[in-house]
């Protein structure tokens, strides 16, 4: 057997992990020839692949990124470097001439639904769920998540003490896209005082009240704001828009717009700090090691058994596997109902809207 890797859309802590995990089950498993897949579809497209074996894999648990390096743009159903023109019929003929059995895609939404169209034109596919943002359907965590919550939490735990030190309001912008799970769990564990989530528009009025409030009792107001927070029948704050990407709108830039509004309804001084691409580099977490290792072991098996169109999925503790027509584009957002947000409110933490 012949089997592809590859790394789609950003990276993310977590993917040399299951890079190493998938090669080496199968190397172990019958010896199974692997191939690492350069740069996402890219490599497909541009033809640039390369063989993996143990050595290959060997002492890159810990390493951030990923040694097979990614593309965010690379699509060969509308591929940026032929004007937008369909290279598929190529990209499967490819696949096809290096005699690939399947491939391992590790991804997020959209490489999920780059897989489904390639496994419409008959390449067996399987699907590994990679974001940090937690938003992938029908799967309760995706690995580099937790390493995400870890380095927003440690940065919260650091504007808090400045914050206090000064009297200020210190708002932070956390990555997301269009889920608010990073902020509401780092909000939380970072002791925030205020969550601001895409699932839930604020009431800018109702945050300025708490920060009055705040200050007249502990003089400085900590707020987590996702960046696609927005307030009540307002937009999103889009950072650009990149028209040849799979993905054109980024988001950022939320937690300057707060900055600006909430100045002249308090009477401090107001920062804000962007953490950025530092949420989705470094080393991952040791949950986010032992949760790509497991991911990247329950695709293999999938290959092994043939079980191909799949994507591995957590739900509850246990590794299962959903059809990857279910996953392809389709995100996952934080539930009104959901407890951490009951916690947040009966813990007095806001919002930006009256509790549910």
């Amino acid at each position: 057997m012949r089997v592809g890797i590859l790394t789609g859309g950003g990276d993310c802590p977590g993917l040399n992990a299951v890079i190493r995990a998938v090669a080496r089950s199968l190397i172990q498993l019958d010896g199974t020839e692997v191939i690492g897949i350069e740069q996402g579809f890219l490599g497909l497209i541009e033809r640039r692949v390369r063989p993996l074996d143990l050595d290959s894999v060997a002492d890159i648990m810990a390493t951030g990124g990923t040694i097979l390096g990614t593309h965010n743009k690379a699509n060969p159903f509308g591929y940026f470097g032929a004007g937008g023109a369909d290279v598929s019929e190529a990209t499967c003929a490819y696949v096809r001439e290096l005699g690939l059995d399947a491939i391992v895609v590790i991804g997020g939404d959209g490489s999920m639904a780059i897989a489904h169209q390639l496994a419409a034109k008959g390449i067996p596919v399987v699907g590994c769920p990679k974001t940090i943002d937690n938003d992938l359907a029908h799967t309760d965590r995706s690995f580099g998540f937790d390493t995400a919550v870890a380095i927003v939490t440690e940065a919260l735990d650091r504007l808090q003490t400045t914050g206090r030190s000064h009297g200020r309001v210190m708002i932070l912008e956390t990555m997301g896209r269009y889920a608010g799970w990073i902020a509401l769990h780092a909000g939380l564990a970072g002791g925030a005082d205020i969550i601001l989530i895409p699932e839930l528009p604020y009431r800018l009025e109702e945050v300025a009240r708490v920060c009055r409030e705040r200050e007249a009792r502990e003089h400085y107001t900590l707020i987590a704001i996702a960046e696609g927070a927005r307030p009540e029948g307002g937009q999103l704050t889009v950072k650009e828009r990149i028209e040849d990407s799979p993905e054109p709108i980024r988001l950022g830039g939320v937690g300057n717009v707060l900055r600006t509004q909430l100045e002249p309804l308090v009477g401090c001084e107001v920062r804000t700090t962007i953490p950025g691409h530092v949420q989705r580099g470094g080393p991952p977490t040791p949950f986010d090691r032992v949760l790509a290792t497991q991911y990247g072991h329950a695709a293999a098996q999938l290959v092994a058994h043939g079980n191909f169109n799949r994507v591995v999925v957590l739900r509850g503790t246990q590794i299962e596997s959903v059809p990857l027509a279910d996953v392809a584009g389709r995100s996952r957002n934080v539930p009104l109902d959901h407890p951490l947000l009951r916690t947040a409110w009966d813990t007095g933490v806001s919002t930006g809207t009256s509790p549910l």
